[in-house]
């Protein structure tokens, strides 16, 4: 593994297999319960993979929790968004202020929104309800050099993981990621391109809602992008400094974070699943603790999605961000989570079992 700072390795290696106790209890009690085996279809898997994770045969949801992590991108210089830079700074407190869509989903599912500001291009006010993991005001144009520093990007992470644990202390059953920032389209689909070894043309998508000639010219930025830096793939932290950007490195340290504290993590669209692969090349073990909540109508998602081996809960052709789909993942995983739980068994219902 490439060399990275004692507090990083430290949660990487607080990363433990699913615990297969718990789940074969889980699995157990489904072939007890009243059903048709097999009848409950993915929210029957979905139930036991939630059991290794918390270690628990019964898990319970009870505490949602969905950061929004905001960061700006030197990068939209280039002309690779349709919206200007400051919309980033508006939604935030937009997000602060309970007007999202987010909150609207998150007051429905009874999830908790924690707004963060790791890179916002301008200095925001000092608030309770808005977390300071601010390592610069946004990043610096990848089309000509990397986007931050390698302490750049471990600051991001380790604000990232700090996040999760304040909000460990208050109960967290499982992490749903969401993300704000103008241009980080741009940033995820050079990420993917990377990883996956792929020409963007496969991967970048309109983003923000560029026309034919904007999204040629996204292309073509992003292929500067990766010319200019030549991130190595298997070196997750350079790939995260070059071609990146502070919210995804936040999201990084929430993954790990998460699944240090044996809690699964809600992947919601394009941004969050780069921020996952970036996760997965730094701890491979990571894999079973991420859930994939749907389908972007991103272009590249699809490809992304398969190199980390998800298969998405819902296809609604969603392109928001926000974790606006990792919130109602998060509801099927507790549908999931609740049948195991609350349902009788033939035995207690009395009922003969075929």
């Amino acid at each position: 593994m490439i060399a990275t700072r004692a507090s990083l390795q430290n949660w990487i290696e607080q990363i433990k297999p699913l615990h297969r106790p718990a789940m074969a209890e889980a699995e157990a009690r489904q072939a007890r319960l009243t059903k048709p085996a097999g009848a409950l279809g993915r929210l029957e898997g979905l139930a036991t993979q939630l059991a290794g994770i918390t270690g628990e045969p019964r898990p319970r949801l009870t505490h949602k929790v969905v950061v929004v992590m905001a960061g700006d991108h030197g990068v939209t210089a280039e002309g690779v968004s349709a919206y200007p830079q400051s919309v980033t700074a508006q939604m935030v407190l937009n997000f602060i202020a309970g007007g999202a869509a987010i909150n609207v989903l998150a007051r429905q599912a009874g999830a908790r929104v924690v707004v963060a500001d790791l890179g916002v291009a301008s200095l925001l006010p000092t608030r309770p309800d808005l977390y300071d993991g601010k390592v610069a005001l946004g990043t610096a144009n990848m089309a000509h050099g990397p986007a931050m520093s390698r302490e750049q990007a471990i600051q991001a992470i380790e604000s990232g993981a700090e996040l999760v644990r304040r909000e460990a202390a208050q109960g967290l059953d499982i992490l749903g990621l969401g993300e704000m920032g103008i241009g980080n389209t741009t940033a995820a689909a050079a990420i993917a391109a990377v990883l996956i070894g792929a020409d963007p043309v496969e991967l970048v998508g309109r983003g923000t809602g560029l026309d034919d000639a904007g999204l040629m010219h996204k292309i073509e930025v992003v292929r500067r992008v990766l010319a200019v830096n030549q991130p190595d793939a298997s070196d997750g932290l350079e790939v995260l400094a070059k071609v990146g950007g502070f919210e995804i490195g936040g999201l990084v340290g929430a993954i790990l974070s998460t699944a240090a504290h044996r809690r699964p993590v809600m992947v919601d669209g394009f941004i969050t699943t780069a921020a996952a692969m970036i996760a997965v090349t730094l701890a491979p073990a990571i894999r079973p603790y991420l859930l994939a909540a749907h389908h972007s109508a991103e272009p590249g998602h699809g490809a992304m999605l398969a190199w980390l081996g998800l298969e998405p809960l819902l296809s609604l052709d969603l392109r928001l961000g926000e974790g606006t789909g990792a919130v109602l993942g998060m509801q099927l995983a507790d549908a999931a989570c609740r049948l195991l739980d609350e349902m009788a068994t033939f035995g207690e219902a009395g009922i003969d079992q075929g």
